[in-house]
């Protein structure tokens, strides 16, 4: 399989934004139209989108189903959808949508019983989030940290049945100085299934930093404030996943 590069979505009030480490009150707006950003970057080549509710990982419940059900309708293209996705019913509600992954992080590091059910009912859609601060857990759309080490956390969901991983370090999310290689080569490791990358894409350099990393189970990357800013295109983006992996 190439080497998947993710644009991403950040949605919070029915707009288009990006944050910095997940803090609310850093919030950019990218743009008015969430929709005609998602056609935009399939017309340019992306495989897949990752579409984040902001509002529903703060509240615990999908907050912009609206614009996700037309981002889901406007575009042919996989598209993973997290936030607030804390129950298998909520899960259930965003699959009939349409979306081909959901990304369930809180829910499965603070309730096994929960992480259990979505992933005995949803299998290969549900994608884990493994959001690390300082190497710890962090739930709540990022605002607690928890006390179960990433990797251990990791391991434990595997166990479960977990068979995907998003993998963010918080601190360099939205931040523009570049991901954390080795943090996320030493989960993928630890874990053994597919693990994508996510937090602080500054440019490409980071893209032929993680292609290599393919081997140990790194199977893509999520990049959004770069695209956004102009510190990459997704053309080259793409172009560089390519030929790096050749």
């Amino acid at each position: 399989m190439p080497f998947e590069i993710i644009p991403a979505i950040d949605l919070r009030g029915g707009k288009a934004v990006r944050l910095q480490r997940g803090a609310f009150e850093t919030e950019a707006r990218v743009a008015e139209d969430p929709v005609k950003v998602a056609r935009k970057f399939q017309d340019e080549g992306a495989t897949r989108l990752h579409v984040v509710d902001l509002d529903g990982a703060r509240m615990g419940s999908p907050q912009n189903v609206p614009v996700i059900r037309q981002i889901l309708r406007q575009v042919s293209i996989p598209v993973q959808v997290g936030g607030g996705l804390r129950t298998a019913e909520l899960v259930e509600r965003v699959v009939d949508l349409g979306a081909d992954r959901v990304i369930v992080g809180t829910s499965a590091a603070i309730d096994a019983e929960n992480a259990g059910e979505i992933l005995a009912r949803f299998g290969e859609k549900v994608v884990i989030g493994a959001d690390a601060r300082d190497g710890f857990v962090a739930v709540q759309g990022w605002m607690q940290r928890t006390d179960e080490a990433v990797e251990a956390f990791g391991k434990r969901l595997v166990q479960m049945g977990a068979r995907r991983f998003l993998f963010t370090d918080i601190a360099r999310d939205g931040m523009l100085e570049g991901v954390n290689i080795e943090a996320t080569r030493a989960f993928a490791e630890a874990v053994g299934v597919p693990v994508i990358a996510s937090g602080g894409v500054a440019g490409p350099g980071d893209i032929t930093a993680l292609v290599p990393l393919q081997p140990s189970g790194v199977e893509g990357v999520i990049v959004g404030k770069a695209l956004y800013a102009g510190a990459l295109t997704l053309a080259d983006a793409l172009r560089l996943a390519a030929t790096t992996a050749a």
